[in-house]
């Protein structure tokens, strides 16, 4: 039978129902629990960073619009698949149910193909592992409760254009875009049998004002036993970049989209359009179908194919 009632995330939006979101401290998480809040949603944030978390978890909760709504927070690492089930059965015995899911915590670590083994893991066991856990702990539970809810995972474009420079990036995205297009095609067959009433996105994040890159130099710096200035990242959210979307655009796009039913939240910046990242995404497939070089964006004997090709393409689609 035919889907007739779609999860919009705004439907979810109301006073009474619940939000988990990982990566809560700073960033897209951040801006998703406030918004969370002000529609008067019970949150759970989780993070890693307990400092920053506390800190954040006071500035939603004072925009938080009922007297008892809970704004909770709890230090989680999201890869640890133990700590993430306890999490969950603390909610649930709070709650009961929880509607939307938002695994969006990450990290920027990373190197190329011959990166050491330690941390092409912990990239991969906390951009992959960190959301599949988050899944397994809440989402059977989910479906037990028999509510509406949406589960949103955080891709990235370089999980799909796979740009040279952080191969180990790159691998832990793609591996969780190939997980969360696995997990809706499994809701929807359920959602189209009537039994079930949940659904999966994936977010796309573009050029964003995060904290990320500076928190994976700072994580350089003390493996190395250094002291990093924060006033040498080249952006943040405190050190916001021209070119950047802040994350609260993210937030803002990402309910629009998922109200529209999108799948694929692909989100612009002020630097590079819409358009622009279909057509890098369509050339990155025809590597295979027209059997080029790897990577043959950045190959120089592509360099000017790809130039002609993008100009020749705007303004078509």
């Amino acid at each position: 039978m035919p889907e007739t009632d779609p999860i919009s995330i705004s439907s979810l939006m109301k006073a009474g129902n619940t939000a988990v979101v990982t990566g809560a401290s700073s960033g897209i998480g951040r801006a998703a629990c406030l918004k969370f809040a002000e529609a008067g949603m019970n949150v759970w944030m989780l993070d890693i960073d307990g400092e920053e978390l506390l800190s954040a978890q006071k500035w939603v909760k004072s925009k938080s619009k009922l007297s008892d709504q809970l704004i909770l927070a709890e230090v989680a690492d999201v890869a640890d698949t133990v700590m993430m089930t306890k999490i969950a059965d603390q909610v649930f015995k709070a709650i009961g149910a929880v509607h939307i899911l938002f695994n969006n915590a990450g990290i920027g670590l990373g190197g190329g193909a011959l990166a050491d083994l330690t941390t092409l893991q912990q990239v991969v066991n906390v951009n992959t592992f960190g959301p599949i856990n988050g899944c397994l702990a809440f989402v059977p539970r989910m479906k037990d409760s028999n509510e509406p809810g949406l589960i949103i995972n955080t891709g990235s474009k370089q999980g799909i254009t796979c740009p040279p420079g952080n191969l180990s990036y790159n691998i832990s995205k793609a591996a969780l875009k190939v997980y969360t297009e696995g997990l809706e095609h499994e809701l929807m067959l359920e959602r189209f049998a009537g039994t079930g009433k949940l659904r999966a996105a994936l977010l796309i994040p573009g050029w964003v004002n995060t904290s990320i890159h500076l928190k994976a130099e700072r994580a350089k710096a003390v493996a190395s036993g250094t002291i990093y200035n924060t006033d040498d990242a080249m952006f943040h959210e405190e050190k916001p970049h021209s070119g950047a979307w802040m994350p609260v655009q993210v937030v803002d796009f990402m309910i629009q989209e998922l109200d529209c039913k999108s799948f694929y939240i692909l989100c612009p910046d002020n630097e590079v359009d819409r358009e622009t990242d279909c057509l890098r995404m369509t050339w990155a497939m025809q590597d295979v179908t027209e059997n080029r070089q790897p990577l043959s964006r950045w190959h120089p004997d592509y360099k000017t194919v790809f130039a002609d090709y993008l100009a020749a393409a705007k303004g078509k689609r």
